[in-house]
């Protein structure tokens, strides 16, 4: 569990991080997304209800090394059929769209119930054919919802594992997301 000041660096990571990209962001709006981000209502709702301190923390002598969740970046090479792809048949929101000038590459942030994602069309970000693991819980509700939706280039059943249910999609770039409920 995160504590109030973990989640105010977070948003003062937050903010710095999107400064570099040209993209102002206002310390109330950091302390909201990373509230979001945690699973909270708003900044307040958090404010109430995270600790001061974890349990686990360290004295304030000694900084401690912490991680938070990764994000993946994926490779994509056309805007329409990411869009069509993550957005339509996957069900993710847009976090934030970014591009250094109108006809230059897109960096797209997705997330859904928890899930982030980046997308990058920028040649250096990521290579084409990766694979992300991603633990979750109730896999066949995920699998009835895309099955309804018909998409036309992929229709994924859930394969039992030795580790778990896996559920495969492909998205058009090659890239692979295995989703896996124990």
């Amino acid at each position: 569990m995160f504590s109030i000041d973990q989640a105010k660096q977070m948003a003062k990571r937050l903010r710095a991080s999107l400064q570099t990209r040209d993209q102002a962001v206002s310390h109330c709006a950091a302390l909201e997304l990373v509230a979001q981000q945690l699973g909270y209502k708003d900044w307040n709702t958090a404010a109430a209800l995270l600790p001061e301190q974890t349990a686990d923390a360290q004295p304030a002598t000694a900084p401690a090394i912490t991680f938070d969740k990764p994000i993946p970046i994926l490779r994509m090479f056309d805007e329409a059929k990411a869009r069509e792809f993550y957005l339509d048949f996957l069900g993710f929101g847009v976090e934030f769209e970014h591009r250094f000038e109108a006809d230059l590459p897109l960096y797209l942030g997705l997330s859904r119930d928890g899930l982030q994602l980046h997308l990058s069309e920028h040649h250096g970000d990521a290579s084409p054919g990766s694979t992300v693991f991603v633990p979750m819980h109730n896999i066949e509700l995920l699998r009835d919802e895309l099955l309804a939706k018909r998409y036309g280039y992929g229709r994924p059943q859930i394969v039992q594992q030795g580790w778990g249910q896996v559920l495969e999609v492909y998205d058009p770039f090659g890239n692979r997301i295995r989703f896996c409920q124990s």
